[in-house]
């Protein structure tokens, strides 16, 4: 098992006062100060959403989701700024379904949210459906009074035309687990299963980064910490972590924090 006493520690005494408190409420659901919120909210635009880059007026998908993320481990979905980031993600949603980043972007997107990439697009359509999943209000029982319901269950339909028989989905590794998360939110258990087999597989293979990303996705819609996914992102988290208690990020030592908190998510 993993030790997250050590994880903990590590996240005191390497992260700042946003990291501490998203650490604070994922182990003990303490509401974080407001100048804290603030602080993680800083940098939203006047319609809604965050900009790729600070220099930029254009919000960005990728970005957006990046930071609801980021609030969710602080409580913080239901506060102003992150209500006004998912009414815009639901408003800039194609009729057909999906997302993709605006045109103007594409000198400064990476791979993955580059517009009118077809791998990049369903990579988006399933990030933004699955925060504005993760972000509506509860109701008690999923059903069609849920807000946006329409729109995620239209992006659910339309990330299931892209896959094959065998569940196999045509984009990054990162569309499977959200999709996997999306379907298994919409109660389409059957292509949620198929998506789960195909990671499962994966899951050896996976960065610390990856894992974590892919736990705490699915933990987020519900998933039983018992499912055999699950239970096999949890060994291998547990066979990743490092001496000092973390995990190491995808995108080098500044994010090790990030992905540790995203790994403790995971153990949740």
């Amino acid at each position: 098992m993993a030790d997250l006493d050590a994880a903990i520690g590590y996240v005191v005494a390497h992260g700042d006062s946003v990291d501490r408190a998203r650490l604070s409420f994922l182990r003990s659901g303490t509401t974080p100060n407001v100048d804290v919120l603030e602080k993680a909210e800083f940098g939203d635009l006047p319609n809604g959403g965050w900009p790729a880059l600070s220099s930029s007026a254009v919000p960005s998908v990728d970005a957006t989701c990046f930071r609801l993320s980021e609030l969710a481990d602080l409580g913080a979905l239901q506060r102003p700024v992150a209500r006004a980031a998912v009414a815009w993600l639901a408003r800039c949603q194609y009729p057909e379904g999906y997302w993709q980043e605006d045109e103007s972007l594409a000198a400064v997107a990476p791979p993955w949210a580059m517009p009118g990439d077809p791998e990049a697009t369903v990579y988006q359509t399933v990030n933004a459906a699955y925060w504005l999943a993760v972000a509506a209000p509860q109701p008690q029982g999923y059903d069609q009074q849920q807000e946006y319901y329409q729109q995620v269950a239209l992006a659910g339909e339309a990330f299931k035309s892209t896959l094959n028989q065998n569940g196999a989905w045509p984009s990054y590794l990162a569309a499977g687990w959200l999709g996997c998360a999306l379907l298994f939110h919409l109660g389409s258990y059957y292509e949620s299963a198929q998506i789960q087999v195909i990671l499962a597989e994966r899951v050896d293979d996976m960065s610390p980064a990856d894992t974590a990303s892919l736990g705490a996705s699915l933990r987020r819609v519900g998933m039983n910490p018992d499912d055999w996914l699950l239970q096999a992102a949890r060994r291998r988290l547990t066979n990743t972590q490092r001496h000092d208690g973390a995990w190491a990020s995808d995108d080098g030592p500044a994010f090790d924090v990030h992905t540790t908190l995203t790994a403790i998510r995971a153990f949740s």
